[in-house]
């Protein structure tokens, strides 16, 4: 593997390889890639076997499409959009993305912001995924991947207003599990300073 991997050290020599229908060089693609984009097929999906299958087909695809790729940007850049992008084909399959939300329902409702310093990256991870399917991908499209509005509305084949309404529920969403989780911290903490004091 020490000299497969320095073979395929660089992306210039991956993609050439890939583009000869390398064998190694997808073996090596793959296992580089496959743990990060695991994670980015489930953020979008809550089943490991369909996120399995999201990754195994995504992988195909990169195969197949790698003459496609014109090195304008980061290579693995480009791998993770077309995770993304088998991730929402398998949603859009499913026909169950989206509650009818209007974005006047949606105003007033404050930002996101991961106010609290205090927390985690896993338990906000964790927060995402409970979100409902659709508030789901629109956050991890517009916060994580960095996509906007319009650009969600073409992949999603949503309005604009629609893919906002989404954000801002989600953002509602996860203000409200976050109080949630801040209430129960408090309760701990005071039941442990209760709970010292009694022993003291």
């Amino acid at each position: 593997m020490g000299k497969i991997l320095q073979l395929f050290s660089h992306d210039a020599h991956l993609i050439q390889a890939l583009r000869s229908n390398d064998p190694k060089a997808q073996r090596w693609l793959f296992e580089k890639y496959s743990g990060k984009m695991m994670a980015v097929c489930m953020r979008y999906v809550d089943d490991r076997m369909v996120a399995e299958d999201i990754l195994v087909q995504g992988f195909l695809k990169i195969f197949d499409s790698i003459r496609q790729f014109r090195e304008e940007g980061s290579f693995e850049g480009w791998v993770r959009r077309i995770m993304v992008n088998e991730a929402l084909g398998y949603l859009r399959q499913q026909r169950r993305l989206f509650e009818r939300v209007s974005i006047e329902e949606a105003h007033g409702v404050a930002d996101y912001a991961y106010a609290d310093q205090h927390i985690d990256a896993e338990r906000i991870h964790l927060m995402i995924e409970k979100l409902p399917i659709g508030y789901r991908t629109v956050f991890n499209l517009y916060a994580i991947e960095g996509f906007s509005h319009q650009e969600i509305s073409e992949m999603l084949g949503i309005s604009e207003s629609t893919s906002k309404s989404q954000l801002h529920r989600a953002r509602a969403c996860l203000q409200q599990m976050l109080k949630q989780w801040e209430k129960e911290e408090r309760l701990r903490d005071d039941y442990s300073r209760t709970n010292f004091s009694d022993h003291g």
